[in-house]
């Protein structure tokens, strides 16, 4: 008899973050809860279960783990890492120090969990990591996909931000004692770089700029491989200075008036895989840390650092936030944070904001919360060819404030074709860093990308990214701080361009801004007939998704949030084979248009279609009609890779409703007739329209923060606790929660009246103890913002750890010298019945001194089930990268076996021998060998 102490289950640690290929992020928010469910492949009938190449599971323990290695560098990125099975998020493995190993805690007891692992796939925002890039569209179009078309020229604006101002400009640096942040064991650096205008008089707006999660170190000499993401960095190896990268964006701001600074987050990069939220609050709390020394600064201008007093001095009335990727979710935190103070035991920042965020440029950010501050104006940056955040998630900061609060600032979407992650950060940017950097988009010499590929017609080049990027980020500037109206035609949706830009295809979209009354068809009542359906934006139902599988590629407006199953978010569908069949919007009450210059409508068509053709019609109450004129879209340049079904702003006048006697304060029907032969649109909302920017006070809002509660499980009772929520803020509103036991669909899902001052809705948690081994449980609580509210801490809930000791497992030979044809035996036996799944993985011992077991001498369809392939020639099992064979004894029950079938040939041969053992994470051996024996049967 042969005792082992190795078993997989129980995930008693908290998973580090995510975030998920050249830029893919190797940490992200971790899901709900840390501990995470996971189910180990269900055993085949002769007891062994395979993985695909690339998998394995690791570990001895508690530390036994789902493992993937990636075949290349991962290099850290922003987006999140996920383990996918079957279709269904499995949760968000642990990064290895060598950029290509991700773990993922084992643990099946949870209620919900997913089937076992069938279907492994790897995703970052969407896109497959554990396959060639171009995979998917290799296997769907020829190798000659035609050229992608460049999108049509828009005219040029009446201003141009991105031309350089009038003043000479000043550069300097500053540092300061770091600062210490919650849930981060080492300080975060203080660290920035100033550009300023030179000669420019009085208080002057100032601009501060974040960065992303990006490589924080890096060893001169060493190349990429030499590149970490730890803090702070080893001997020998320098900080990469990330804030450096927008020194473009600086300049121009400089030249036009503004104090720019931009700092340093390698010691947020560092740490955030610790965090529940991918470090959204400690990024924010950093970006405040930083705006209260300028606010000291400007009060006593003799303590600032040189960099600072070269410069006019900042005016803390007038702060516009920039923020890169996660950067840009940190930013539109601060934005929060400033206006709705989070709760002090997670902040690290001041208490008091004294400065007033008048509006923030998020560039290609993730967006884990999905929750954007309603009030404070915001223009969000899309890069088409975005190979990090590639679902391009930051739609979510125009999408996710419709009716939250009063509506009045603009949250607008930048798209820009052809650009990726990486160049709008000089120092992401090959060539440009002083690091090593990479391009994001993945290239694929056998099935280069029409659109995003360096040699496509529609990619910019590093320098026309940044430059476009420039003029942007100066757009929103000269209007949300500046209060210039004449650049809004160029961010929302009018349809102009500023040529700074140029030769970059820039289209644009937008809510709020006094946009009146309109149809969202997530608004209760709503009606869909005719040639239109209502559709789901996260739906595991293929018939209720607005995207189906045969979409050649992904929209923004649909990215993916924790729950499989999202109320609130959707689109009306239409889809056609032939014109003149409308597609009719009934509201559940009317909607006034009165006062109205246009009805503007965001409308999605398939990337690459061109002549796309709807009228537009509305009805009154005492049905008057008037077909106010027809809209015709082309679909963005779009391959398999992009996240390109995204919607245009389409304008119609109300003149033809006017004219017709249509009461446009009780329009009851929207109707769109299809007028080109065939094709497909999806209506994301119609907004009565009208020129102008109104001036944005912010509503007393209530704030949600969910907290987390970890406890012991115990020897015996019923214990409840409760979920840890903060309301605070002002006012009274409405949230959505979700109540969560493992990925997939949620237990709970309602509407949550909240109030500053009042508890939030009671979320219990029963604890039932007892003194078997189990695994950690989490039962974990997600909350968004409805209406009149805002959220911070988004997901929180109470981890219960299980406290009792694992059993003891035996393996033993049932049959461990048999003819061949028979089956080799071995029972795994536990000491005690656990509450989880416990068992055994063992590995091939290569035997140089005797004949081994090869692939010729066992069941075909056996070994590929256990190792995912047939080598072409005979092989010994032992020298198979994929050989190992897992036996699990279900719970509840303290035997299972594990098997290799043997198979009968009509060749002589000696007997022959496998050795098989158990190894621990790092492939050192534990215990001694199991030997199996095989005799000719002739």
């Amino acid at each position: 008899m042969i005792r082992a102490r190795t078993l997989w289950a129980a995930a008693t640690a908290a998973l580090t973050l995510v975030g998920v290929a050249p830029a893919a992020a190797q940490a992200a928010p971790e899901p709900p809860g840390g501990a995470t469910t996971v189910r180990a492949p269900e055993a085949a009938p002769n007891g062994t279960a395979g993985l695909p190449p690339g998998w394995r599971i690791t570990g001895t323990g508690e530390t036994r783990s789902l493992q993937w290695r990636s075949p290349r560098l991962v290099p850290p990125g922003d987006a999140r890492v996920e383990f996918h099975s079957g279709g269904r998020l499995l949760g968000v493995p642990e990064p290895d120090r060598d950029g290509r190993t991700f773990r993922l805690p084992l643990d099946e007891t949870r209620p919900g969990a997913p089937h076992g692992l069938t279907d492994l796939q790897v995703r970052a925002a969407g896109r497959r990591l554990d396959q060639e890039p171009g995979a998917a569209a290799r296997q769907r179009r020829s190798a000659e996909a035609p050229p992608a078309e460049l999108p049509p020229r828009l005219p040029a604006g009446t201003v141009d931000p991105g031309r350089p101002g009038r003043y000479a400009t000043t550069t300097g640096e500053y540092s300061l004692d770091p600062v210490r942040l919650p849930g981060l064991s080492a300080p975060v650096e203080m660290r920035g770089v100033v550009v300023a205008p030179k000669g420019a008089a009085g208080k002057r707006p100032l601009a501060l700029f974040l960065h992303g999660r990006h490589a924080t170190c890096y060893v001169p000499g060493q190349g990429e491989d030499a590149v970490t993401i730890d803090w702070p960095c080893a001997d020998g190896a320098k900080p990469i200075p990330s804030h450096r990268g927008y020194l473009q964006d600086q300049e121009l701001l400089a030249s036009q008036g503004y104090v720019t600074v931009s700092i340093s987050a390698n010691g947020v990069n560092g740490q955030d895989g610790d965090l529940e939220d991918g470090g959204a609050q400690a990024r924010s709390s950093l970006v405040r840390s930083h705006l209260a020394r300028w606010a000291d600064w400007a009060a006593k201008t003799s303590a600032a650092p040189d960099a600072v007093r070269r410069g006019p001095k900042a005016d803390l009335n007038r702060v516009l936030l920039v923020g890169h990727s996660r950067g840009g979710e940190g930013v539109d935190r601060a934005a929060m944070d400033s206006l709705y103070p989070p709760p002090a035991d997670q902040d690290g920042a001041p208490a008091r904001a004294r400065w007033t965020i008048r509006g923030t440029v998020l560039v290609g950010p993730t967006a884990f919360g999905q929750n954007p501050v309603p009030d404070v104006p915001s223009l969000t940056i899309l890069p088409g060819c975005d190979g990090d955040v590639s679902d391009l998630q930051g739609q979510l900061y125009v999408d996710g404030t419709r009716g939250v609060s009063r509506g009045r600032a603009l949250h607008s979407a930048v798209h820009i074709t052809g650009a990726n992650h990486n160049y709008f950060n000089s120092e992401w940017t090959p060539g440009q860093a002083e690091a090593p950097a990479s391009d994001d988009f993945w290239e694929d010499p056998e099935a280069p990308d029409p659109v995003c590929s360096t040699d496509s017609p529609t990619r910019l080049t590093a320098g026309q990214q940044h430059r476009a990027g420039a003029t942007y980020v100066a757009a929103a500037a000269r209007l949300f701080v500046a209060g210039d109206d004449r650049v809004r035609e160029l961010i929302d949706g009018t349809g102009r361009r500023a040529p700074s830009a140029d030769p970059a295809r820039v289209l644009t979209h937008a809510v709020g801004a006094g946009r009146g009354a309109g149809f969202l068809p997530d608004d209760d009542g709503v009606r869909v007939t005719g040639g239109g359906r209502l559709c789901s934006a996260v739906d595991p139902d293929p018939e209720a998704v607005c995207l189906g599988e045969d979409a050649h590629g992904s929209s923004p407006h649909f990215a993916y949030w924790w729950p499989e199953r999202e109320t609130g978010r959707g689109a009306i569908a239409l889809d056609w084979s032939a014109p003149g069949t409308p597609a009719r919007i009934r509201p559940g009450a009317p909607v006034s248009l009165k006062g109205a210059e246009s009805l503007a409508l965001r409308v999605i068509v398939p990337p690459g279609s061109t002549g796309t053709r709807l009228d537009v019609t509305v009805a009154d109450a005492a049905g008057r009609r008037a077909t106010l004129g027809a809209v015709r879209a082309d679909g963005l340049p779009g391959s398999e890779r992009t996240a390109s079904y995204w919607a245009q702003e389409l304008r119609v006048p109300l003149t033809a409703a006017t004219r017709a006697g249509v009461d446009l304060r009780r329009v009851t029907t929207l109707e769109l007739t299809p007028r080109s032969r065939t094709g497909k649109a999806w209506l994301m909302d119609a907004y009565a329209w009208q020129p102008g920017t109104p001036r944005v006070r912010p509503a007393p809002l209530a704030r949600v923060d969910v907290g987390r509660t970890t406890v012991e499980e115990g020897d015996s009772g019923v214990r409840t606790y409760h979920v840890p929520v903060r309301v605070s803020g002002k006012g009274a509103g409405t949230v959505r929660m979700y109540v969560m036991e493992g990925f997939g669909s949620p237990v709970e899902e309602r509407l949550v009246t909240v109030r500053s001052g009042r508890p939030f809705a009671d979320v219990t948690v029963k604890v039932t103890g007892n003194r078997r081994y189990g695994a950690d449980l989490s039962h974990d609580l997600l909350v968004k913002a409805v209406h009149g509210s805002v959220v911070g801490s988004y997901a929180g809930g109470v981890t219960v750890r299980d406290d009792d000791p694992m059993p003891e497992i035996e393996l033993t030979p049932v049959a461990d010298k048999v003819t061949e044809g028979l089956p080799l035996r071995w029972r795994v036996s536990l000491s005690e019945p656990a509450d989880t799944d416990l068992g055994t993985v063992l590995v091939a011992v290569p035997d140089d001194t005797r004949p081994e077991l090869s692939t010729k001498d066992v069941d075909r369809d056996w070994l590929l089930e256990t190792t995912g392939e047939i080598p072409d020639r005979e092989v010994p099992l032992s020298r198979l990268d994929y050989f190992a064979l897992w036996v699990s004894v279900p719970a509840g029950e303290t035997e299972a076996e594990v098997t290799v079938p043997t198979v009968t040939d009509e060749v002589s041969e000696p007997t022959e021998y496998i050795g098989l053992r158990n190894t621990d994470d790092a492939g050192e051996p534990q215990g001694p060998v199991l030997t199996g024996t095989v005799l000719d049967a002739s």
